[in-house]
């Protein structure tokens, strides 16, 4: 089913981190009647007002873990883009029962209260940690993500369509590599990179919101739809910025995995490779329909390994540091930084 974001109210939960303030711009340009930026954050909600003071941007202070204040702001909005979490991989491993409440607990506030108010679509924003997870924020994102399918499947007969989206690397995002490169490689510091042989996939702020606003207008319920993406190994991002800003190439600092963190990036594991369906720029991945009563299941399987790889930034098109380079400059921040 298309769905049209002009003249919509839309919200968008996370709104003042990296993808919310982007997805608020892009809705503004898309024309629609009113955007709803729901967080916690008092402080970062007062300086998006300030900067964008556009009377069709409406803030709800509040926490998704608190039923009522997600309430108050799904009701009566037709669509809802997901991005609230805990992403920092260290802070959910000391704190693991913290990403618990907000990734799974908060995320299903969301999704039943966008059920319960009949909102036409619902996308959340999932990561590449979530498959094969080996991190505390990787695993609460594959349950919130288990939960987002499981209450798709529970509502097929209802008006509101749940998907998933997943991408890796953003580029510039909030905690991001490239920006510490950046900041390192002007100070004329040592850049530190952990592995040069590790790879990221590369995707912009822009990419993740065509891929959200891919999902809502193309998904049926339950879907998980990924954007293709090129990569690069860490060592080429790190070598780009340097050359970037007129840094030593040479003068790259390795320090080693740091805890839960892995060699590749996977947006889709084998078993959901196995199912995908190519849609161009995009893989989507169709909701498991099965119920309880499933032992046919057991005496005869639907799908076949053998032979299938998953989609991981080891076996996706790999960038050089001259491809790197002209990625990173095309970002806003970069330009804005050479220019200045």
């Amino acid at each position: 089913m298309v769905r049209n974001l002009k003249d919509s109210v839309v919200l968008v939960t996370g709104g003042t981190g990296s993808f919310g303030s982007t997805m608020v711009r892009h809705l503004i340009d898309k024309g629609a009647a009113e955007i709803r930026v729901f967080s916690r954050d008092e402080a970062k909600q007062d300086n998006l007002r300030s900067q964008i003071k556009d009377p069709r941007v409406r803030f709800y202070l509040g926490d998704t873990r608190d039923r009522q204040s997600v309430d108050n702001a799904v009701k009566g909005s037709e669509f809802v883009f997901h991005a609230a979490a805990l992403k920092q991989v260290p802070s959910a491993e000391f704190f693991p029962l913290e990403a618990v409440k907000t990734n799974i607990s908060g995320s299903a506030n969301v999704l039943y209260s966008a059920v319960e108010n009949g909102v036409k679509g619902v996308v959340c924003l999932s990561t590449d940690k979530a498959v094969y997870p080996i991190n505390a924020m990787g695993m609460s994102k594959a349950l919130m993500e288990k939960t987002a399918m499981a209450i798709a499947r529970d509502s097929q007969d209802s008006d509101t369509t749940i998907a998933v989206t997943r991408y890796g690397n953003v580029m510039y995002s909030r905690g991001s590599v490239i920006p510490l490169f950046v900041r390192q490689a002007i100070e004329r510091r040592p850049l530190t990179i952990t592995n040069a042989a590790m790879t990221r996939f590369l995707m912009s702020l822009q990419e993740s919101v065509e891929l959200v606003e891919y999902a809502l207008t193309n998904a049926n319920t339950g879907d998980l739809m990924v954007k293709k993406a090129p990569a690069a190994t860490v060592g080429t991002i790190a070598e780009s910025v340097a050359q970037l800003f007129g840094a030593d190439s040479k003068n790259i600092l390795e320090i080693g995995v740091r805890h839960g963190e892995k060699l590749y990036e996977s947006l889709l594991g084998v078993e959901e490779q196995a199912k995908a369906q190519d849609h161009g720029d995009y893989f989507r991945v169709p909701l498991d329909t099965r119920d309880l009563n499933y032992e046919v299941f057991f005496d005869k399987g639907e799908v076949h390994l053998e032979g299938v790889e998953g989609y991981t930034s080891h076996n996706t098109t790999r960038l050089n540091v001259a491809e790197v380079t002209e990625l990173i400059k095309a970002l806003p921040e970069i330009k804005e930084l050479i220019n200045g």
